[in-house]
Formats: C-alpha cells, sequence, structure tokens
C-alpha cells in the first residue's frame, strides 16, 4: 500500500511538473513572437549584391563611425537622426532594407522606428559591423 501511496504522489509530482513545463514554454514562444526580428545573414547579402539584387542597406552608426568603414553600398543615417530624415528614404519603402550598427542595439531601435513609418521588409544584418569585420568581409571607406 505504501509502495502505491509513494508511486501516486510521484506521478502527481511529475504531472505538476510537465504542465508548468508546457506554460513556461508557451509564455516565451508568444513573447518571442512579438518580437521577432528577420536577419539577413553576410553571405547572402554579399550574394545579392554581386548580382544586383541587393537591398537599401542602411548603416544607422555615426558618421565618424562609417567613414572608418561600411559595408559596400550602405548608406548613412544615424538612428537617432532617423526619425527626422524618414523623408530620405520614404521612395524605399516597399524594398527590403538591411539595417546594421557595431554589435546590434542602435539597428534595433532603427528596426523599430522603419517599422513605425511603414516600411515592411526590414532585415537586420547578422553579427553587425563588427561580425562582417571578423569574417573578413570587404570594407568600405568613405
Amino acid at each position: 500500500m505504501k509502495k502505491n501511496k509513494n508511486t501516486c504522489r510521484r506521478f502527481v509530482l511529475l504531472s505538476v511538473l510537465l504542465a508548468l513545463c508546457i506554460n513556461i514554454s508557451a509564455c516565451n514562444s508568444s513573447i518571442a513572437g512579438n518580437k521577432q526580428i528577420d536577419t539577413i545573414d553576410a553571405i547572402e547579402l554579399i550574394e545579392q549584391i554581386k548580382v544586383d539584387k541587393a537591398p537599401v542597406i542602411l548603416d544607422v552608426r555615426s558618421s565618424e563611425e562609417y567613414l572608418e568603414g561600411h559595408v559596400p553600398g550602405a548608406i548613412n543615417i544615424e538612428y537617432r537622426e532617423l526619425p527626422s530624415r524618414i523623408n530620405e528614404i520614404n521612395s524605399f519603402s516597399n524594398k527590403k532594407i538591411v539595417v546594421y550598427c557595431e554589435r546590434g542595439v542602435r539597428a534595433n531601435i532603427a528596426e523599430e522606428t522603419l517599422r513605425k513609418a511603414g516600411f515592411s521588409e526590414v532585415l537586420h544584418l547578422e553579427g553587425d559591423m563588427s561580425g562582417w569585420r571578423e569574417r573578413g568581409f570587404e570594407v568600405e571607406k568613405s
């Protein structure tokens, strides 16, 4: 009898733990779903550049950082200036836009700004500029 009681307790405990794990997993999925970030790998971007199908590439770092080196063909609008300069890129609202900064924080802010302004195809460059340099890809200097 004691053995059956312990087995029942273990079963109930495991069932409760399983239910908790499922709940936690579901909560994390919905949170991640609301903050989904679409990315593009550097190699994929380079391939698109090579065949003249490059998206608009937007460097949201400071002008000083941009001048030191940027992804070839990128235009520079600092992330803080983007709301007041959005009209400069409005003609690209129906094109893909790849956004990057040095490590990702400023690019995330810029992505949100672009989406709020009606840009639907906004991609984040995986690894940003630091990853681009680490992988040894070509850097354009202005």
